[in-house]
């Protein structure tokens, strides 16, 4: 399981680099368009641009990426990190993409077995790093990832796979409920916008497979490491404080910590 587990990871991690890379500009492509009609201005006449059109090309000069040119991990250690073509640096975050979703992959299949919690853990697991990749490149949380995230781990909690359906109801609610209070308080105080709501979503849709008493577990992890990383920036790198930094991520990672550990941790609190 952790074998098949593994590899399933590696190829779906070659298709989340994908997703990080082109989604966003999907968005950008539509929101184009939109604002046009509601301008009654002529649609623009765009090329195709979707997920799987046009087929991947280096961004230097172009060249077509081979199928023996997107064997994950391994075709970048051939390549030696470089274009076959111009031998323009290919960026680290590809082979990290995909080594991580192995990863993560492995452990998943290795803990849950073979049950519908693997299938529903793979899941999890593959929405929260494109969302991750995704956040740090542009501060956003797509809706196309965050909603159907939510419905999907409500229905896998019928049989109470992860949580009971009263918990994961209750925790896509207050989930949801929480951030956005802190949101209106912070802007009602501050006159700023603390956060955006793709972070309501994303931890409404955390309760819904993880249910409500992870949520406390999954704020305190993922505030502490977006804490320790935010005084980092700051310090290390002189980052400006009113430098927005994204909370998707740590969100994120803290409900892939609530996944695997969520129980042991909250065993050991509160004993």
């Amino acid at each position: 399981m952790a074998v098949a587990g593994g590899i399933l990871g590696l190829l779906v991690g070659s298709f989340l680099n994908v997703v990080i890379h082109r989604l966003p500009k999907i968005m950008e492509r539509s929101w184009q368009i939109q604002c046009a009609e509601l301008r009654h201005e002529p649609v623009p006449d765009l090329p195709t641009f979707n997920l799987v059109r046009p087929r991947s090309s280096c961004p230097q000069c172009g060249h077509a990426i081979s199928a023996m040119e997107n064997v994950p991990l391994l075709s970048y250690l051939i390549l030696r990190g470089r274009c076959a073509s111009c031998q323009s640096p290919i960026s680290l975050r590809y082979p990290l993409v995909e080594a991580l979703t192995g990863v993560l992959s492995a452990y998943a299949a290795w803990r849950f077995g073979f049950t519908l919690a693997t299938a529903g853990a793979l899941v999890l697991l593959w929405a929260l790093i494109a969302l991750t990749f995704i956040d740090f490149d542009t501060q956003i949380l797509p809706d196309s990832i965050t909603l159907p995230l939510l419905w999907i781990g409500l229905l896998i909690n019928l049989r109470g796979t992860f949580a009971e359906l009263e918990s994961a109801v209750l925790g896509a609610a207050v989930g949801y409920l929480v951030l956005w209070s802190i949101y209106w308080l912070f802007k009602l105080f501050t006159g700023k916008e603390g956060m955006g709501y793709g972070d309501f979503k994303l931890l409404g849709a955390l309760g819904a497979w993880l249910g409500w008493k992870m949520l406390p577990v999954i704020i305190l992890l993922s505030s502490v490491v977006g804490a320790v990383v935010g005084v980092a920036l700051i310090v290390l790198f002189r980052r400006g404080s009113s430098v927005p930094i994204p909370f998707g991520p740590y969100l994120a990672g803290g409900g892939m910590i609530a996944l695997f550990w969520g129980d042991t941790i909250l065993r050991m609190y509160l004993g």
